[in-house]
């Protein structure tokens, strides 16, 4: 039988799953966890050897975690507060950040999936400024320092018919920036980190890598520059909805432990193949892009340095 793998972009839920199949041991990662608001928790991750991405099938890099569960809420003084954190955790992976830079902000994703939209919509509130530059220098923004921001939406391969990355290549061959910062919707292992958590690592992304649909990576070594992903877990696989309540189950009755051992060995490829959203999912989505592109807007902010 074909054994069943839960799939997730989130680096923290792939060490949850090494710890617990090592009992807790594990080698060239180092995580460092802390409380940043009263709700608000930060997990940062950091793979170190090969060994150590080969195990957790995540590469080596820095990945940072932005647990808040009130981020569902539409609370606007709770989400400011959480831009201002992500903006601070964001250029700590950004690269010589304190000089000008040339930074392309991309938004992966189809703008007509609700879900898989996180990426476009957070493009449609970010500070766009290059152009402005390169027309008028930047003391058309009245500022001794900052960055050229330009920013694209590369839509998905059936609208385009285009990979995702020759799109990209082709811009950065163009414009030439020093860093592309990258954004995304992610899959995540529990419904409990759905929409409440944020992840930003510096190790690039790989498209559709969470939902199965494997495209061409987006990294420093395929791009030629420094790359930064920012996601948000927007959807779960059905199959671990099923899984994780058959693990309650085993844990209260003699049945269900032989039931998650066969639906774990099952190669049920119609429920694994079937993702799961929430019902209000194009409101979340609307503020949830907002957020993240008030971080970015503040990260870039050479004036608040």
């Amino acid at each position: 039988m074909q054994q069943f793998q839960i799939r997730t972009d989130l680096a923290l839920e792939a060490t949850e799953s090494v710890r617990k199949q090592a009992s807790g041991q594990m080698r060239g990662v180092s995580i460092d966890e802390y409380d940043v608001m009263e709700d608000v928790h930060i997990s940062k991750v950091v793979i170190l050897s090969k060994n150590a991405a080969k195990s957790m099938g995540k590469p080596v890099g820095t990945y940072i975690t932005l647990e808040a569960p009130a981020l569902q809420e539409s609370d606007e003084d709770y989400h400011r507060d959480i831009s201002e954190e992500l903006a601070k955790q964001l250029k700590d992976v950004l690269p010589d950040i304190n000089e000008e830079k040339s930074i392309l902000v991309v938004g992966l994703g189809n703008r007509d999936v609700t879900a898989d939209s996180l990426g476009p919509c957070t493009i449609d509130n970010l500070f766009i400024t290059r152009h402005i530059i390169r027309e008028y220098g930047r003391q058309a923004y009245r500022a001794s320092k900052i960055h050229q921001i330009s920013a694209l939406v590369p839509g998905v391969m059936a609208k385009t018919g285009m990979e995702t990355a020759e799109i990209i290549k082709g811009v950065i061959k163009e414009t030439t920036p020093d860093i592309v910062i990258v954004i995304d919707a992610l899959a995540a292992r529990s419904t409990k980190r759905l929409n409440r958590t944020i992840q930003i690592t510096d190790t690039g992304i790989h498209p559709g890598s969470g939902v199965g649909n494997h495209r061409n990576a987006l990294t420093k070594e395929s791009l030629g520059v420094p790359v930064i992903a920012i996601g948000i877990p927007m959807v779960v696989d059905a199959g671990t909805i099923v899984s994780d309540a058959l693990e309650k189950l085993s844990e209260e009755y003699d049945g269900g432990k032989a039931s998650l051992d066969y639906f774990r060995n099952s190669a049920d490829t119609q429920l694994h193949n079937m993702y799961v959203t929430s019902k209000n999912i194009d409101e979340t989505t609307k503020r949830l892009s907002f957020t993240l592109s008030e971080a970015i807007n503040i990260a870039l902010d050479m004036e608040q340095e």
